[in-house]
């Protein structure tokens, strides 16, 4: 097979017509249900409420997480009322704050907090937002004095999408190439532009994902997603040491596998690996798994180890464990 041709400048040829499709700006999309403000619920679940209460939202414009994206968060599915792989979050969540040196919050109040959101609605997303606080001094250096400024989020579970699991989606390499830096690797951290310019690549509403290389030349995730290639018997991973973020959903997978008896190995891959994959497919913690179909125009048929890791997921998907 002949592999993509790695991101360039020129970049791959882009439709603009549209569709409504798994990757659809507008599907699924809200307004957060429930607001809270370090242990402080905003009440109002209109957004004409939300909108009136908001002169009270204690957030201050001196926030580090909006003037320096100084801060992380974490993405956490909610089916019927549980949390998903909620420690796993809050290790991710742990280490972060261990590397950027900020206090992490007291870990039972965060669990009571989730705990409660996800169980006002049958399904939802959680989104939870870290920030180092707010600044004490004008500058990037932070004086030490700050207090985090913790923000939850409940969102309403966007509308389910089964041909994205059943038949896969379409994929395209993105021109951008993410940055290496090995501090940052891995973590979930509020600096997202590189992800924001990637995905507005592709206005085409029918192309799921967009696929991003490192400067070096890796493919390394997409967007919004981890992604693993099949050859032969074996799954491999991109590693995620210099650049991207170790997805919850990614760990779960690999876990899985393991446990199922598939051989799931993490290395470096490049545009060749890529081309003469078997298999593609994406995780992340909402979706679980979604096959590649259509990769930079090459169709990819859904294959045996794929719909395997879809079915020791399912149950855990569907009947989650928030621990």
């Amino acid at each position: 097979m002949k592999p993509p041709r790695a991101p360039s400048t020129d970049g791959p040829p882009r439709s603009t017509e549209s569709a409504a499709g798994p990757g659809d700006r507008t599907a699924g999309r809200s307004m957060a249900e429930a607001v809270i403000v370090n242990g402080r619920r905003l009440q109002g679940p209109s957004p004409q409420a939300r909108s009136q209460a908001a002169p009270d939202a204690p957030i201050s414009p001196f926030e580090r997480g909006l003037h320096f994206g100084d801060g992380l968060f974490e993405t956490i599915a909610c089916r019927n009322r549980r949390p998903r792989f909620l420690r796993l979050h809050l290790e991710r969540l742990a280490l972060g704050c261990q590397r950027l040196r900020i206090p992490p919050p007291d870990p039972d109040e965060l669990r009571r907090e989730i705990r409660s959101l996800a169980g006002e609605a049958p399904s939802a997303i959680i989104k939870l937002i870290l920030t180092r606080g707010v600044a004490t001094s004008r500058g990037y250096a932070p004086s030490g004095a700050e207090l985090p400024t913790r923000i939850t989020f409940r969102y309403r579970w966007p509308a389910q999408d089964a041909a994205a699991v059943q038949d896969g989606v379409a994929v395209r390499t993105a021109r951008l190439r993410l940055g290496e830096n090995p501090v940052l690797a891995g973590l979930k951290h509020l600096n997202r532009l590189e992800q924001v310019l990637a995905k507005a690549e592709f206005p085409d509403t029918r192309i799921a994902e967009a696929l991003l290389f490192s400067r070096s030349g890796n493919v390394i995730c997409g967007t919004m997603t981890n992604v693993f290639i099949v050859r032969g018997q074996a799954i491999h991973t991109p590693a995620v040491d210099l650049c991207g973020v170790a997805g919850v959903m990614r760990r779960v997978v690999m876990q899985e596998g393991a446990r199922g008896g598939l051989q799931i190995r993490e290395r470096v891959l490049d545009a060749t690996d890529l081309g003469e994959a078997d298999e593609v497919f994406l995780t992340n913690a909402r979706i679980g798994i979604w096959p590649v179909r259509e990769l930079d125009g090459r169709a990819i048929k859904p294959g045996p180890l794929t719909r395997e890791l879809q079915r020791l997921l399912g149950p855990l998907l569907e009947e989650p464990s928030d621990d």
